[in-house]
């Protein structure tokens, strides 16, 4: 009987070195600023908390998960030197993305649909990554997976492996950054912590550390329109499709991604997308600085959870995502004739939160 010996070994300076250079990079990077958001006097003790990702170097929440699934992948064995990276996105991850690419030295080409704002687009090409256009949501999967064959490159496919590339358990995560920072606030165990979907990722790990530390926070995932996510979990069908794509860029999508956890959702809501518009342009006014369409999301759905709040004499702190930066929407969200051709009314949204910045109500 003879042994046999299949040695498939390699050189792992490349790898290596390309695991050093992200964790130097993360290393001269400081962490995320905490904002506190203007309310009224009617708040009676209870807080809205900003955490700002748009300090990130390319600007946004995906920098985060961009930097994890380049390492997910090369600690798997799926990059080497030389080998073309591919992503389905709409356009934030993919510039965080490019980022990477560019620092290892490797091609980077994103799979989007042509909606995608032209600033992203150009933030996308200023890293030196290429973008690839499709018509409708649905199809960047399989067309990432179909140029990744092709070009014998890694598809990091962000809305499969973002809940398993981020460690939930801490290692500097949002959702531990988020604690930590509230150590020494009024209400360091926030009652509520409020995100969007996009790949499911960040509510998974959020959902998860809160679990692990035995927190009693609860965590509110809210959904623009034509998202699949808040049909999923209102049904409790998570094959449900609406096969179109969202209005609102970085959050929604056609079908319930494998990173979305449901279990660990304490509340959905299903917010309009008038009222994302409206949030992010008012909010924009009172901070001094544009605020993307999924940050309106987010503040739409918190305002919302404030009024509950308050209309029920209970004090607390509710944290939600500044995800990027409005400037990379000036053509679309802030643009009235943009707007007004996407058949947006924003008067009724916008008259329900002036009423909630006013008095503290919510009324639709």
């Amino acid at each position: 009987m003879t042994t046999r010996v299949c040695d498939r070994s390699e050189d792992r300076s490349w790898v290596h070195n390309a695991i050093r250079l992200i964790e130097a990079d993360a290393r001269r990077s400081a962490d995320t600023h905490l904002l506190r958001f203007p309310l009224g006097e009617w708040a009676r003790g209870v807080q809205l908390y900003l955490k700002d990702e748009t300090t990130h170097i390319t600007g946004s929440l995906k920098h985060r998960l961009a930097r994890s699934l380049f390492l997910y992948a090369l600690c798997n064995g799926c990059l080497r030197e030389g080998t073309t990276v591919i992503e389905a996105s709409s356009g934030s991850t993919a510039v965080s993305e490019a980022y990477f690419a560019k620092l290892l030295g490797l091609p980077f080409v994103a799979v989007m649909t042509r909606s995608t704002s032209a600033a992203k687009v150009a933030l996308i090409e200023r890293e030196g990554g290429t973008c690839h256009f499709v018509d409708r949501a649905d199809q960047v999967y399989t067309e990432a997976a179909r140029l990744a064959f092709e070009t014998g490159g890694h598809y990091l496919d962000q809305f499969t492996h973002a809940e398993a590339a981020t460690d939930w358990r801490g290692n500097n995560n949002i959702a531990e950054s988020i604690f930590s920072q509230l150590a020494l606030e009024e209400n360091p165990e926030p009652a509520w912590i409020v995100v969007g979907a996009g790949t499911g990722g960040t509510s998974a790990t959020i959902g998860r550390y809160i679990r692990y530390r035995r927190h009693a926070t609860r965590l509110c995932v809210v959904d623009p329109e034509n998202s699949s996510f808040f049909a999923g979990y209102d049904s409790g069908d998570y094959s449900v499709e609406t096969g179109m794509s969202s209005r609102i860029e970085g959050i929604g999508r056609p079908r319930v991604e494998p990173s979305f956890i449901p279990a660990i959702v304490d509340r959905m809501v299903s917010v309009p997308d008038a009222g994302s518009i409206a949030a992010a342009r008012i909010a924009s006014a009172l901070l001094g600085r544009h605020l993307g369409g999924s940050t309106g999301t987010n503040l739409w759905g918190s305002f919302g959870v404030i009024a509950e709040m308050v209309a029920a004499g209970v004090s607390g702190s509710v944290v939600t995502l500044l995800a990027d930066d409005g400037d990379r929407y000036l053509d679309t969200y802030f643009d009235d004739e943009w707007v007004a051709a996407n058949g947006f009314d924003l008067i009724p949204p916008t008259l329900t939160i002036e009423r909630f910045l006013a008095d503290g109500t919510w009324r639709e």
